[in-house]
């Protein structure tokens, strides 16, 4: 069982940067590849990032590569998302999920509750 808390969303500008931790609780987070996915209003979870375990691989979605980076610390179980060049359209609440590799929310067992993020124009 793996348990995700988000942290470090808010308000923040068009243009402007924010960077999204998630801290996992466990002994087995360095074995996980982990996810980033988001959720706006009226949508469908989309995915956003994901990283392998050791860290060596990871992928983004066309809507946020060059502008978002993932990466993860093992030693403190935990995955960040610093996003930079944040624009209207990345509002959404974003979650961190675990237990699964790839691109479909249901490939991912385990979930945080998400933190909301807000770019206003």
């Amino acid at each position: 069982q793996v348990q995700l808390v988000e942290s470090g969303g808010g308000l923040v500008q068009a243009g402007g940067s924010l960077r999204l931790s998630c801290a996992a609780s466990g002994r087995t987070f360095s074995s996980y590849a982990m996810g980033w996915f988001r959720q706006a209003p009226g949508k469908e979870r989309e995915f956003v990032s994901t990283i392998r375990s050791s860290g060596s691989n990871t992928y983004y979605s066309d809507s946020v590569k060059g502008r978002f980076t993932i990466s993860r610390d093992n030693a403190k179980n935990t995955v960040y998302l610093q996003m930079n060049s944040l624009k209207p359209e990345d509002t959404a609440v974003y979650y961190c999920a675990a237990g699964g590799y790839g691109l479909a929310v249901d490939a991912y067992a385990y979930w945080g509750q998400g933190t909301q993020v807000t770019v206003s124009s």
